[in-house]
């Protein structure tokens, strides 16, 4: 299923970078400098230390974690979305770090089984930290031969924010549930001049609420068909483009949402631009105090004959995690402790406290500064949840399948050639 990490293989996949391209988004540090020979210097490549959400925490941990660890240096690289591009170059090179933060999508999937990485079960067990660690993200970062590909950390919650204000003012008196009941919300709304539901359709948060809708009429059995084959030819997996069609063509998304980006998208809701956002706990707690005191979070409605009886939100534990390299086996010591600081409850609970994240380990802290999130986090019964498709589409769908999203966002594509796109996209995979 997989192609094998090859120099080839790599380079020529994803954005299609060449090596000298992608050497500088190193932070400034070169493969050699990041391959730190030293075995008193943990090297560490991670997407926290910038913008994303929970970058002070994860800042302030690491200047916690070097002062308790005063013999151990630790290097911190950082990467955006082209983190595992240039993992995989460093790794050709045989000068990768020696622990990634990064998400299970995409090109992560292969890592574990092409040796990019390495099982990281034993070491879990181990070091006693298996009871740290929810079932549900133990089960989510297993792979199909038993292999535990990384730490879990990070999880989140994915429910649907409404802006109890702007659906006041068009005179919407009740959160939807329905597709119908959404409809007439969207007219309401359009007729005051606000957008309905504003969406990324051009990237990836388009293509996960897109998956969302089309799950209306799905198990989870049959939506891990669909996903994991590029066969939606079912008859719950084409009611569901359906309803998606039927929704769109009603003018329930944001005008040309299928050249939104998650950017403008969350910059739309934030400004109440739109009333109503798909929006994962990262999103939920960058909504500002005067917008997220008349915000509610509740689920996707749904159209009669669903294959669910509430409304739907998606879930994943498998956010970040913590991957351990080869290079890092030979620095397992450091890495041991470096994990053990990183699992402590205390650490953990300020990740929750401080921004706002929900966590694939057990903790008993709540987001009291972030009411959204721990709104979301209360939903249980209230909502069903539905498969978030990543650890099912085969990597060299993923991209393809945003092109797609972006073709089934755009007014007037049919509810078969919306079909035929998200089955081309698995053509290469």
């Amino acid at each position: 299923m997989h192609s094998p990490l090859t120099r080839r293989g790599i380079l020529a996949a994803g954005s299609g970078l060449a090596a000298a391209t992608v050497l500088p988004a190193l932070s400034g540090c070169s493969l050699v400098a990041a391959a730190d020979s030293d075995p008193d210097t943990l090297v560490v490549h991670s997407q926290l230390g910038t913008t994303a959400p929970g970058s002070p925490t994860y800042l302030a941990s690491l200047d916690r974690f070097r002062k308790e660890n005063p013999g151990l240096k630790v290097k911190n690289l950082i990467n955006g979305d082209d983190l595992a591009q240039v993992y995989e170059t460093s790794r050709l090179a045989r000068k990768e770090p020696d622990v990634v933060m990064v998400n299970l999508y995409d090109k992560t999937l292969a890592w574990t089984d092409v040796g990019a990485t390495v099982d990281v079960k034993g070491y879990l067990d181990g070091w006693g930290l298996r009871e740290r660690v929810r079932p549900e993200a133990l089960s989510a970062w297993t792979d199909a031969k038993g292999r535990l590909r990384a730490f879990p950390y990070f999880a989140t919650n994915w429910p649907i924010a409404y802006n109890r204000a702007l659906l006041d003012r068009a005179g919407v008196d009740a959160i939807p549930t329905t597709g119908d009941e959404l409809i007439a919300a969207s007219r309401k709304l359009r007729a005051k001049g606000i957008a309905p539901v504003t969406v990324g359709g051009n990237d990836w948060t388009g293509q996960k609420l897109l998956a969302q809708i089309i799950q209306t009429f799905l198990t989870e059995e049959e939506a891990r068909h669909a996903y994991s084959t590029g066969d939606f030819g079912s008859r719950g997996a084409r009611e569901g483009i359906d309803y998606f069609v039927t929704l769109r063509d009603a003018g329930v998304f944001a005008d040309k949402a299928q050249g939104l980006t998650s950017d403008l998208m969350t910059t739309q809701f934030n400004t109440q631009s739109a009333a109503i956002e798909s929006a994962m706990s990262s999103a939920l707690a960058k909504i500002p105090e005067e917008v997220a005191r008349h915000t509610e979070v509740g689920g996707w409605p749904l159209a009669d004959g669903a294959a669910h009886d509430k409304p739907t939100i998606l879930r994943t534990y498998t956010l970040i995690g913590f991957w351990i390299s080869p290079n890092g086996v030979k620095k397992i010591d450091a890495v041991e402790k470096f994990l053990r600081f990183m699992y402590h409850p205390d650490t953990v609970s300020r990740f929750i406290k401080e921004s706002g994240r929900d966590m694939a380990l057990r903790s008993d802290t709540v987001s009291t500064d972030f009411p959204l999130v721990a709104a979301a986090q209360r939903l249980g019964s209230g909502v069903s949840q539905v498969l978030l498709p990543d650890v099912y589409v085969p990597p060299a769908a993923a991209q393809p399948l945003i092109t797609a999203t972006s073709t089934s966002f755009t007014r007037g594509t049919s509810a078969t050639k919306v079909r035929a796109a998200l089955e081309t996209a698995y053509r290469s995979a």
